[in-house]
Parts: C-alpha cells; sequence; structure tokens
C-alpha cells in the first residue's frame, strides 16, 4: 500500500518533465521508503533500475551489466561491461536514440562507491562530458546519510554542483502514519504514531487484526520480533561505535538533556560527547530543542531529546527490559508498559501531534494567520514564581500575532482551569500585538467550555477527532 509522499512525487514528476538531463539525489536512512517512492515514481515510464548490494565492485558491475542488457533488450550472454565508464557510456550512448526520457535509477549507490571508490569520479565526468546531452533523468539513491552528504552532495565531492534537486526523505507525520492503519481509531493512531513513529516499514508490520498491545507485545516485547533488536541493528549498520550511540541514547531518554549530564549518564568524555550528539542528530534521532523565540546557536537552555519516536518508545520501554524479555518475560515487561506511563509518554508526543497538526493546517491556510515560525516555550513565570511551559506556538513575527497552545492528554482535565493558566502565560512570550489560544484535548471539550469559545474569535478547541477530520 502507497501512501503519502504527495510533496516528494510533484518534485520528481516536475524534473521528470523538463527538457534536458537530471540528476536528483534521493537519500535517508534505512526503513524509511525510499525504495518504495522509486517504486512509485518510475510507474509506466520506461526505467533502467539498478540496485547495488555489499559485495565486490567486479559483481555490483556484473550485477549492473545484465540489469542494461535486460534493459535494452540485449541477450544476457553479452558478458559484463569492462567497466564503469563503459557501462555508463552505453547507457547514455543508447538514450541518444530517442526524444523520449530515460529514467535511471541508480538505487542503494554508496554500496556500489565502497567497494568501487572511483565510482564518483567516474560517474562525474559521464556526466559532464555524455549524459548532459542526453534525456536521461537520473536518480542517485542511498541510505547511508552521511556518505550521501558529503561524497555526493558535499562540496569536496566529484559530483558537486552536477544535481538538479536532492530530496532527505523523512519518516512520515502522524496523519500519513495514520494512513497505513486505516482500521484504528483516532486514539490508536496517537498511540501507534507514539511507539512506531513514521517509518513505513515498521508501520507495515502492525496486524490490524490485532490490538494495540498486542501489536506491540510481539514486535517490541518478543526476541522474535522484528522490531526487537531494530535500533541496534541500525546503529550497527550506519555507525562504527554503535555501543556508545546506544549508551547516549539510552541516557537522553533516561532524562539527561545536557552535554555535561549526557556524557556522566553515558559513561563518556564530555570533550567527546559533542560528535555522538551531533551524529545523532544528523540521523534524525535527536534533537536540540530551544525554547520558542530564542537564537539556537546561542541559547544556554537548549535540551536534547529522542524526536524520533519509535527510538524515544524503545529506549524508555524496551531497552530497560531486555534482560527479562531475553529470559522470556517479555509478557510481562509489556503489560507494565502499557499502563501510566505509557500514558504519560503518549501525552508528551500528543504534544508532537498537535504541532504537526497546526503545519499542516498553516499549509491550507487553515489558522487565523499565516505562520512563519513553530515550536514550544519554556521558562520562569514571574508572577507565578515558577516554572512553566507552553506545549505548541504558532507565530508570525512581522504581522506579530501568536497561536499558543495547550495539550491534554488525559480523558477528563479541568477546562476552565486550563484555559485560564494558558491565557494567563500568552504573555510571557513578547513582541507579539495579537494572540491566539488553543486547545487540544482526548476528547471533546464539555458543553460549557464549547459554549465559551463560541463567543471568541481567539480561541480554537481541537480534540483527537478533528485531528484525523482529513485521514
Amino acid at each position: 500500500m502507497f501512501v503519502g509522499r504527495e510533496e516528494e512525487l510533484g518534485a520528481l514528476e516536475r524534473l521528470y518533465q523538463k527538457k534536458g538531463f537530471q540528476m536528483v539525489v534521493l537519500y535517508g536512512r534505512r526503513r524509511v521508503g525510499k525504495t518504495t517512492l522509486l517504486d512509485e515514481f518510475s510507474k509506466g515510464k520506461p526505467t533502467l533500475y539498478f540496485t547495488a548490494q555489499v559485495q565486490s565492485a567486479a559483481m555490483n558491475l556484473r550485477s549492473f551489466s545484465q540489469a542494461t542488457y535486460r534493459f535494452f533488450d540485449l541477450p544476457a550472454s553479452t558478458g559484463s561491461f569492462s567497466s564503469w565508464s563503459d557501462a555508463f557510456s552505453f547507457v547514455a550512448n543508447r538514450s541518444k536514440d530517442t526524444d523520449d526520457p530515460l529514467l535511471f535509477v541508480f538505487d542503494e549507490f554508496p554500496y556500489a562507491a565502497e567497494s568501487e571508490p572511483s565510482l564518483p569520479s567516474t560517474l562525474q565526468i559521464a556526466i559532464d562530458h555524455e549524459f548532459k546531452g542526453t534525456n536521461v533523468r537520473m536518480v542517485l539513491s542511498g541510505s547511508n546519510e552521511g556518505f550521501m552528504e558529503s561524497k555526493v552532495l558535499g562540496a569536496k565531492s566529484p559530483l558537486f554542483g552536477r544535481r538538479t534537486a536532492q530530496i532527505k526523505l523523512q519518516p512520515f507525520d502522524y496523519l500519513d502514519a495514520a494512513r497505513m492503519i486505516p482500521s484504528a481509531t483516532d486514539t490508536q493512531h496517537v498511540e501507534y504514531y507514539a511507539a512506531f513513529g513514521g517509518t513505513p516499514y515498521y508501520l507495515a508490520q502492525i496486524d490490524e487484526s490485532a490490538s494495540f498491545e498486542e501489536n506491540v507485545e510481539f514486535l517490541f516485547f518478543d526476541k522474535a520480533g522484528l522490531l526487537y533488536e531494530e535500533p541496534m541493528m541500525l546503529l550497527r549498520q550506519e555507525l562504527r561505535e554503535p555501543a556508545s550511540y546506544n549508551s547516549v541514547l539510552s541516557a537522553i531518554a533516561s532524562g539527561a538533556t545536557s552535554p555535561k549530564r549526557i556524557a556522566e549518564a553515558a559513561g563518556i568524555e564530555q570533550a567527546s560527547v559533542g560528535k555522538y550528539l551531533k551524529t545523532l542528530e544528523g540521523l534524525g534521532f535527536i534533537e536540540r530543542i530551544v525554547p520558542f523565540g530564542e537564537n539556537p546557536e546561542r541559547s544556554r537552555k537548549g535540551l536534547y531529546i529522542v524526536c524520533d519516536p519509535f527510538f524515544a518508545y524503545w529506549y524508555r520501554f524496551v531497552s530497560p527490559n531486555v534482560g527479562a524479555i531475553e529470559n522470556g518475560a517479555g509478557q510481562a515487561a509489556a503489560k507494565a508498559a502499557s499502563g501510566e506511563a505509557f500514558s504519560t509518554y503518549v501525552g508528551k508526543r500528543f504534544e508532537n501531534v498537535c504541532l504537526q497538526w497546526l503545519v499542516r493546517r498553516n499549509r491550507t491556510g487553515g489558522l487565523p494567520f499565516p505562520a512563519s515560525s513553530f515550536g514550544r516555550w519554556w521558562g520562569t513565570d514571574p508572577a507565578a514564581r515558577e516554572q512553566v511551559d507552553i506545549d505548541v506556538i504558532a507565530a508570525d513575527k512581522p504581522s506579530k500575532q501568536i497561536l499558543l497552545g495547550e495539550c491534554k492528554w488525559r480523558g477528563t482535565f479541568n477546562e476552565t482551569e486550563a484555559l485560564e493558566k494558558l491565557e494567563s502565560r500568552s504573555t510571557l512570550i513578547k513582541g507579539y500585538d495579537r494572540r491566539h489560544l488553543a486547545l487540544f484535548a482526548k476528547e471533546p471539550v464539555g458543553t460549557a467550555t464549547a459554549r465559551k469559545a463560541n463567543g471568541r474569535d481567539d480561541l480554537m478547541l481541537v480534540s483527537v477527532r478533528d485531528l484525523f477530520e482529513n485521514l
């Protein structure tokens, strides 16, 4: 089932319709859906599709030769090209025989380049001297983000400046993730997103005939479960020191938020923890956040969090229970992870879902004003003399308008008190003349609160049902 990716497909289609040679660099971490996107994009198009493997340079060249012969209807017995240079020359020359675009997909390019280090230079020469005069639409795809950013997109790469577009494929947001589980309820969609995140491959493992608890128990808390060892497998594939990165992720998931505390909790020298944080941030596993309105480069209030929901869930609930799972007590561990602790965890993820809803709503003009920045805020309330936070914010500095939201995952709460607190905190962020409020709740608010909102044009009431109205 193919869902989402409308923007990426649109960008690829626009480039496909352009005249002359085009080269797109598509990359993103494993399991995020690059191959599925390329399969969807290539439907109905003449496509030379090759996926490199972790094997010798000679074997990859032999496999590419066979794929090329099949595409151009040549006998399989033709024999391998003698070099990548000859292979690219052949494709470029053959493509000149027609005015129609030829889609050339080189999937997992890093695998081929790692076994043949000269491959980027060879391809650069082929682009400059042969492909430039063709109607080839080339897509270089890869899961090794570090390689793609340095050896393909980087300024020191031979291929630098040859691309006509690049797409870093990200996991789904909450709404596209929900489209992969159509039978789930709105509340379950939030819970699934909080545990599985937006990685399509993980979402595809969900058995819709089973309950949320059953899916989590089997996939996360069983030694045979597909997602039980997934984070460590990804770390081993992507990084040279998986144990150290695992310790850093565990430290952040346990509540360490500053480099000093993370280093102490992970047992890593503080002088070297920065490189681990930078790498994990680049992979999209963690994020450094600062209070809304502060400069990320200068703020001393920055906090590191595990931003990917799947990793956040795994390190919060699965990692501490590995011993129990290994000893056959996974069912009990899963049950313990489904109570109040999980509800509190989902509550924090619910804030991210609400923020994503604001971003989506803003794109379609559904907010009281066009917002240009989003985030959350925390700091001191001088009147109350306490530390407070504002869950979600959308703002536009030029028009001096701001929307501030409170997110409540609990089934029942004091709605009047929540609105009063939000209103009092709305003045803590300076520089805005027009203020709007939003109350996000698990269930629709009571009649009295709804009646109050009807008389105000500066208050939005949003339930979980509203978050999925466009599903």
